[in-house]
C-alpha cells in the first residue's frame, strides 16, 4: 500500500497541470516580489522570502494567476466542454470575486478600523488591539494575474 501511495504522489508531481499551476502561482510571487524590491518596500531578508513565498495582495494576483491557469489547463486537457473544465471555471470566478470584493472590502475596513482604534486607544478613550488588515486585490491586479495565469497554461499545454 505505501509503494503505491509513494507511485501515485510521483505520478501527481509529474502532472503538467499540477506543474504549470505551481509555475503560476511561483511566477506571480516572484514578479510580485520584484516589484516590492525596486520600490523599495523590502526591509528585510525575512521579508523579502515570506514575500517570495506565502504574502498575498499587490501586482499581480497569485490566487487569480494559479486559478486562471488551471482553468485553461484542463480547458485544452480536458475539453472546455467537460464537467471538470465548468468546475475550474466557476472556482476561478468564485476565486476572482472574492480577491478583489470580499476580500479588498475587509481590508479596507479592516485599515479604518485600526486608524480609529489606534486614535481613540491614543486618548485613553478604549484599549484597541489592532485587528489584521487583509490584502485584496484591485481588478487590474487581478486581470494581470489573470493574463499571467493564462499564458503559463497555454505555454505548459502547447509546449
Amino acid at each position: 500500500m505505501l509503494v503505491n501511495a509513494k507511485a501515485q504522489i510521483h505520478v501527481l508531481l509529474q502532472n503538467p497541470i499540477l506543474i504549470a499551476c505551481i509555475f503560476s502561482w511561483f511566477s506571480a510571487q516572484f514578479i510580485k516580489t520584484v516589484i516590492k524590491l525596486f520600490s523599495g518596500r523590502v526591509h528585510s531578508m525575512s521579508e523579502l522570502f515570506e514575500l517570495l513565498l506565502w504574502r498575498t495582495g499587490s501586482m499581480p494576483s497569485s490566487h487569480s494567476a494559479i486559478v486562471a491557469c488551471l482553468c485553461i489547463s484542463i480547458g485544452l486537457h480536458s475539453g472546455f466542454d467537460s464537467d471538470v473544465f465548468v468546475l475550474a471555471l466557476c472556482l476561478y470566478l468564485i476565486t476572482v470575486r472574492d480577491a478583489v470584493g470580499v476580500r479588498r472590502s475587509s481590508g479596507v475596513q479592516g485599515r479604518v478600523l485600526n486608524i480609529l482604534g489606534r486614535a481613540l486607544d491614543e486618548k485613553d478613550l478604549v484599549s484597541y488591539t489592532p485587528i489584521k488588515e487583509v490584502q485584496g486585490h484591485s481588478p487590474m491586479e487581478v486581470v494581470i494575474g489573470s493574463l499571467l495565469g493564462f499564458i503559463n497554461g497555454l505555454a505548459f499545454s502547447v509546449l
